[in-house]
């Protein structure tokens, strides 16, 4: 039972340490001087991205997150103007993989003087080297009459070559990047 109980703690804190490898990739900030309640109207202003079809999958996903938080789209002079722009670029990834480690369970350092024995050798390492496609996607809140920034999200993804994942994964960010929007006036 003790040893099932810390191999259950090891699988546990082994797991809770890659949590940051799949953290948010979502990020939003905004002035914290301003008070979001007064706006209530929206614009969009240019929206440039890198594949013509996610122009109107932007707006859609955006301006479904805004209107269910009761905001208006017009089609001009709305209180708040909207900027999108995205940034596709390739991204190095390096990956490293070991054959014939050597060693392997025994006696050595662990609990119980169970783990990993005395390295027989480290054997072979292969490094492989790719191009990832990375889209860099940024969306900010103007006001209109004073052109002060309000308000700014940001999501880098990952790409496939599946559009149809893409387009869920860009409709999953925006949401993530809107679930706390407005923000709270700061007291």
């Amino acid at each position: 039972m003790k040893l099932a109980s810390r191999l259950l703690i090891a699988a546990t804190l082994t797991l809770g340490s890659l949590a940051p490898l799949f953290a948010s990739n979502v990020r939003t900030d905004y002035d914290h001087t301003v008070n979001f309640s007064k706006y209530h109207t929206y614009s969009w202003g240019q929206v440039k991205t890198t594949d013509p079809f996610y122009v109107k999958r932007l707006k859609q996903a955006v301006n479904q997150q805004l209107q269910g938080k009761g905001w208006r789209l017009v089609p001009s002079g709305g209180a708040v103007t909207i900027f999108c722009t995205d940034n596709l670029h390739n991204q190095k990834e390096t990956q490293t993989m070991y054959d014939n480690f050597g060693g392997g369970w025994g006696a050595g350092w662990g609990w119980g003087g169970w783990g990993w024995g005395s390295p027989a050798g480290f054997g072979e390492a292969t490094t492989t080297t790719t191009e990832q496609p990375v889209s860099n996607l940024v969306i900010d809140f103007f006001d209109s009459a004073t052109k002060a920034l309000l308000w700014r999200g940001m999501a880098n993804q990952d790409l496939s070559n599946n559009a149809n994942k893409d387009t869920k994964n860009l409709d999953n960010d925006i949401s993530r990047m809107f679930k706390d929007f407005p923000p709270k006036p700061s007291h």
